[in-house]
C-alpha cells in the first residue's frame, strides 16, 4: 500500500519507472530507452488488466518509438552528416493546419472508440470482457500519438495536445481507480 492505497506491483512499477524514464530522458542519459521500455511492459499488462484497450495498444506505439530513440541516441550522425543537414526548427502550425489535425484526431477517437466499444464481440478469445470507457480512453490514444507525431516534427502546438492529454490521463485513471498512474500524468501535466 501507498499512503493506505492499495497498488499492485504492476501499477508500482509502472509509474516509478515512467517518472524515471522522463527523468533519465530530461538528463540525456541512454538509460531512459531501457527503463521506458520496462514501463510500457508492465503499463500494456495493467491496461490489459483494467480493460483500457486503446492504452494498452498505445503502449505498442510508445514501444516501436523507444526503439527508435534508443537506436537514434546510440547510432549518432558523423559529423559529416549533421552538415549535410540543418537543425529542424521549433516552428507553429497554421489555425487551418491545427484544425485539420484536430479533426482527422477526433474522427480517429470515433472509429477506435466504436472498435474498441465492440472489441469483446470481434476478438472474444483475446478480449474476453468489454472494454471500459472505449471513447475516453481511444481519445487519450489518438491524441497521444498525435502529439508524438506533432512532437518529432518540433510543432509547437504538440504540447498543448499534451497537456490535454494528461489532464484527460488524469480524470481516466482516477475513474478507473488507478490513483497512482493518475497522480503520474498529474506530475506530467504540471
Amino acid at each position: 500500500t501507498v499512503l493506505n492505497y492499495p497498488v499492485s506491483y504492476l501499477e508500482l512499477i509502472g509509474t516509478l519507472s515512467g517518472l524515471a524514464c522522463v527523468y533519465l530522458t530530461a538528463k540525456e542519459k541512454v538509460l531512459c530507452w531501457p527503463v521506458g521500455i520496462v514501463n510500457l511492459i508492465f503499463f500494456f499488462i495493467l491496461f490489459y488488466q483494467v480493460r483500457l484497450y486503446s492504452d494498452m495498444l498505445l503502449q505498442v506505439f510508445f514501444f516501436i518509438m523507444t526503439l527508435y530513440g534508443w537506436w537514434k541516441w546510440t547510432h549518432p550522425k558523423t559529423e559529416k552528416d549533421a552538415n549535410k543537414n540543418k537543425e529542424l526548427k521549433i516552428s507553429r502550425l497554421s489555425a487551418q493546419s491545427f484544425t485539420l489535425i484536430t479533426g482527422i484526431s477526433l474522427g480517429l477517437t470515433a472509429a477506435l472508440g466504436a472498435f474498441m466499444a465492440r472489441v469483446h464481440l470481434l476478438i472474444p478469445k483475446w478480449f474476453s470482457k468489454p472494454a471500459d470507457f472505449p471513447y475516453a480512453d481511444a481519445a487519450t490514444t489518438v491524441f497521444s500519438i498525435t502529439a508524438n507525431l506533432l512532437m518529432t516534427v518540433k510543432k509547437l502546438e504538440c504540447w498543448l495536445l499534451w497537456v490535454a492529454v494528461d489532464i484527460f490521463c488524469v480524470a481516466l485513471y482516477a475513474v478507473k481507480g488507478i490513483y497512482l498512474m493518475a497522480a503520474e500524468y498529474l506530475i506530467f501535466g504540471a
